[in-house]
């Protein structure tokens, strides 16, 4: 199959997005003829010689456009040129006879940015995409993230109103959402198919090592960037609940909410027994990952979340906000949802699901299992991509089956919704 990507900023070696596209190339380009669009990141190594197997036309992000990197996250300035070039690149692409038989544009994830596969007359797959998530209304006075955070909110305005944002969902033959609430978030455009797929994986499936017997406390784990919205507060205020148990917690990550976090447990008289461990290397989380008990993760507006399926890799029974990424992920044979109504509440409600994994040894036993079949059913990368075969197969035949029904007499301009490309 001819596949064309667009994958901005595919980097092996780099983390978040752009790890998450180099999976997708690299996957891809193993089953399938594929020409990848793509940027990258000043300083960073060209990924030109790494994809031998695909055809890769790659363009330097311009300069300045990311040095604020946490900013450089968010708003990605670098992706307007690399839309104007990509577009520019498909029509001439197309104009000289070209021909694919399916587009896939995997990233970003965040639903605000155009395809430049729009107007193009190629089917093409979207997503998976998520985000604009909104914290629940109790909890939006306690976020503590930067002010620039908060233009995230006018993502659902501009799916009501950007047209070129418009276009691009309602022309793209499928839309992969990476959680049941990307279908909330779209229901103001015609979206003319949504699957659910969520947006990162694991290579492999961990060897099962975990003892069927420990003696100690319970060990809760958490994993993640310490800010309001991932929840470590609400896990610590947790432990307030459970000081009659022998639990203790570990905290992995390091972010602007550690103070408050290492306030509250003091505060909480449970100091003793949460552990900061701040940001540590892969190996050391694998191994804090092997000593736990249970992994608790009550993030709230999380879109996604790999440390999900990094837990159920290591066989842990999982406690986690009924929202989200998370909410999709964890199915009631291997963890407990939570919903987050307003702090208090959710903090006894979290500690309540400990307490039942606490008394029922078994229990956990048998979530630990089933995590492991969940995330090999719906989180390795191999299942990800034969998910996305089946939908590039599906979307191919239903553009031949349309193409036949237009009358010969239609040009092939008058065929496709939308902005002609420029």
């Amino acid at each position: 199959m001819r596949l064309l990507l667009v994958a901005p900023t595919v980097d092996p070696d780099d983390v978040g997005e752009s790890w998450v596209a180099w999976q997708w190339a690299q996957h891809l380009s193993s089953r399938h003829e594929v020409t990848l669009l793509t940027y990258r990141k000043r300083g960073h190594a060209s990924v030109v010689d790494r994809l031998p197997a695909a055809r890769v036309v790659e363009w330097v992000e311009p300069p300045v456009l990311g040095s604020a990197e946490r900013l450089n996250s968010l708003m990605k300035p670098g992706y307007v040129p690399f839309h104007v070039r990509a577009r520019r690149w498909i029509h001439r692409a197309t104009a000289r006879g070209e021909r694919f038989d399916v587009g896939h544009q995997p990233l970003p994830v965040a639903m605000r940015y155009p395809s430049p596969l729009r107007g193009s007359g190629i089917p093409y797959v979207l997503g998976p995409v998520g985000g604009g998530l909104q914290s629940p209304p109790a909890f939006e006075s306690e976020d503590t993230a930067p002010w620039y955070l908060a233009l995230r909110r006018l993502d659902p305005w501009r799916l009501r109103h950007d047209p070129l944002l418009r276009a691009t969902y309602e022309e793209a033959a499928c839309v992969l959402g990476i959680a049941s609430y990307v279908g909330d978030a779209l229901s103001g455009l015609r979206v003319r198919r949504l699957e659910i797929l969520s947006e990162t994986g694991l290579e492999e499936l961990p060897r099962a090592s975990r003892p069927a017997h420990r003696a100690g406390p319970l060990r809760l784990i958490f994993v993640g960037r310490l800010i309001r919205t991932k929840g470590a507060r609400d896990a610590i205020a947790a432990m307030g609940h459970l000081r009659d148990l022998d639990v203790v917690l570990d905290v992995v990550g390091d972010g602007f909410d550690r103070a408050e976090c290492e306030r509250l447990a003091g505060v909480l008289g449970v100091a003793d027994r949460v552990v900061f461990h701040g940001a540590q290397p892969r190996e050391r989380v694998d191994a804090l990952y092997g000593a736990a008990d249970v992994f608790v993760f009550p993030s709230f507006r999380e879109p996604g979340g790999n440390v999900v399926f990094e837990a159920m890799g290591h066989g842990l029974p999982l406690v986690v906000s009924d929202r989200g990424g998370p909410g999709s992920a964890v199915d009631d044979t291997c963890g407990i949802r939570v919903p987050p109504t307003e702090p208090e509440r959710y903090a006894a409600d979290l500690a309540a699901a400990v307490r039942r994994l606490d008394a029922d040894p078994a229990l956990r036993r048998r979530m630990g299992a089933a995590a492991r079949v969940r995330l090999a059913a719906v989180g390795l990368w191999s299942a990800k991509v034969d998910a996305a075969d089946r939908i590039y197969d599906e979307v191919v035949a239903d553009h031949l089956r349309t193409a036949r029904a237009v009358p010969p007499d239609v040009s092939p301009a008058d065929r496709i919704e939308g902005e002609p490309c420029t």
